[in-house]
């Protein structure tokens, strides 16, 4: 693998000899403005020995408080900018989408691995605008998504018992139910009581979208001519890497979609994202791609969200029982002991609702987004931005900016209440799903998995910490480096709150 923190010195000391030689050759024009200021760098190669590989939000956060709000590097030759402001993001890339909703080839993830289909790392032009009026159509709404809202309460009550059954396998009932949720939604296929082959796919295909697209990740990134050297060449060993990952990525498009066709040829269809495109259609290439792509889009690319949130929320409970028991009397207050919480709810219960704010605000599950790319050179604030240039938001620190957030490293859902009359804090939705026109175009559902998975397990659930030879085990809050965090693995106690509470999980959960 040819992670740049794994690669030996000579390896790289070649390399960069290499890269040398093409930034000399590249030509140079006159800046139109100064660059913002950032850490000074190497004549000729630049930043290469700056670029953060672990957790590098950390260290973009460090050069904020040192440069301020908008920081500059460049590595060999590629210009990258770094926002830690909300405001300066949205300036940049909401009012002046047009220019700032470019991507960069990711020669690993994009062009090698295969990825560059799908619509985080899509091109900007007709192809993408296709993509995402699929997406609005089905799921850009909260009210397009109530034809969903049956699924996503029988999967996570089926969660429920899942959990009860086995309380030990967190992580996997998380997955389990994430996937189930959005292939039904994506594919109409329905996921049996084990994960079914596409579960475990798109969690494979997940899993290597987020290791091969961490900036400076892979040296291919930065040094792109190396994507034509022989598999001899000293540390080349990502090209065999990318072979295999590229037939998990051809079978994610490939095999749900198959499915679908199988059955609406068969008359058993259900309803879903990819059947709703294909119906009494004659395709032409052109169509039946942007249908197998925006579907695998969706099917690949919409777990994550639910995945590291839902979990997250767990964390949280088992860290702040206080809080736990705020939104556990709000939800027995409304909902009562009789039934388990449904959307139908979800304005009567302000607090549960604030609660899954700060989840997402607590942990956020893309730190730093998939960089924006500039299309045309342009002035902001006085800097500038050469086309080419890379944006990276860094969204971690936007959530945890005391500018915005009181206190921020405190777990406090009730930032987003009014209270004593101040109006509520910063709703991180705003923020924790990017900027523009790369928006995610999944928040919707992944706002209404976070919540339901919330509402129910706080309705019948108590979340404790673990105790062991008489010591109480407190986890530590150390979120997974990568394009997508986790938490990491913890220990926990999960237990039903009551008699009653036990009888609503073993209900029947059936569509």
């Amino acid at each position: 693998m040819l992670i740049l923190t794994n690669a030996t010195w000579q390896d790289i000391l070649c390399l960069v000899g290499l890269g040398v030689y093409l930034v000399m050759q590249a030509p140079t024009k006159k800046n139109l403005a100064p660059y913002p200021p950032g850490p000074p760098g190497l004549p000729l190669v630049g930043n290469v020995l700056d670029v953060p590989h672990i957790k590098p939000w950390l260290t973009f956060a460090d050069w904020g408080k040192k440069y301020g709000d908008i920081s500059h590097i460049s590595v060999l030759g590629q210009h990258i900018i770094v926002v830690n402001s909300v405001k300066i993001a949205m300036d940049m890339l909401d009012n002046k989408s047009a220019v700032y909703s470019g991507r960069s080839v990711l020669h690993m993830a994009g062009e090698l691995v295969g990825l560059k289909h799908v619509l985080v790392l899509l091109l900007y032009g007709e192809r993408l605008r296709r993509y995402r009026k699929h997406f609005h159509r089905v799921i850009g709404s909260r009210a397009a998504l109530d034809i969903y809202n049956p699924i996503e309460e029988v999967e996570t009550h089926r969660f429920l018992k899942r959990v009860l059954a086995k309380p030990d396998q967190l992580q996997a009932h998380i997955r389990h139910t994430a996937g189930a949720i959005i292939l039904r939604i994506s594919h109409g296929y329905e996921v049996e009581q084990n994960n079914g082959p596409f579960v475990d796919l798109a969690d494979r295909a997940l899993d290597q979208f987020s290791r091969c697209t961490t900036p400076s990740a892979f040296m291919v990134d930065i040094l792109p001519f190396l994507a034509n050297v022989p598999q001899w060449f000293p540390s080349a060993g990502f090209k065999r890497i990318a072979r295999e990952w590229r037939e998990t990525v051809k079978e994610m498009a490939a095999a749900p979609l198959k499915s679908v066709k199988d059955q609406m040829a068969a008359g058993i269809a259900h309803k879903s994202f990819a059947s709703s495109l294909l119906e009494g259609r004659t395709l032409s290439a052109e169509e039946e791609h942007v249908v197998k792509w925006s579907a695998a889009s969706l099917y690949g690319g919409g777990t994550h969200t639910t995945v590291s949130a839902t979990y997250s929320f767990f964390l949280a409970m088992t860290l702040y029982p206080d809080v736990q028991k705020k939104a556990q009397a709000e939800i027995d207050a409304v909902v009562g002991p009789d039934r388990l919480p449904s959307f139908a709810d979800r304005e009567s219960l302000p607090y549960t609702e604030a609660l899954v704010k700060e989840v997402l605000r607590w942990n956020a599950v893309v730190p730093t987004c998939v960089p924006h790319r500039v299309t045309e050179d342009n002035i902001h604030d006085g800097y500038y931005i050469p086309e080419g240039s890379l944006i990276i938001p860094n969204i971690w620190f936007m959530l945890n900016d005391p500018r915005t957030y009181a206190n921020p490293s405190q777990f406090d859902p009730e930032r987003f209440l009014p209270k004593d009359g101040k109006g509520p804090e910063t709703d991180p939705r705003t923020i924790c799903f990017g900027f523009g026109r790369r928006i995610c175009s999944g928040l919707n559902l992944a706002d209404a998995s976070a919540w339901i998975s919330t509402a129910m397990s706080l309705a019948v659930f108590d979340i404790s910490k673990v105790v062991e030879n008489g010591v109480e085990i407190t986890p530590e809050v150390d979120p997974s480096s990568g394009t997508i965090s986790h938490p990491k693995p913890f220990k926990y106690s999960i237990n039903a709150r009551s008699a009653k509470a036990l009888e609503l999980i073993q209900q029947d959960a059936n569509y």
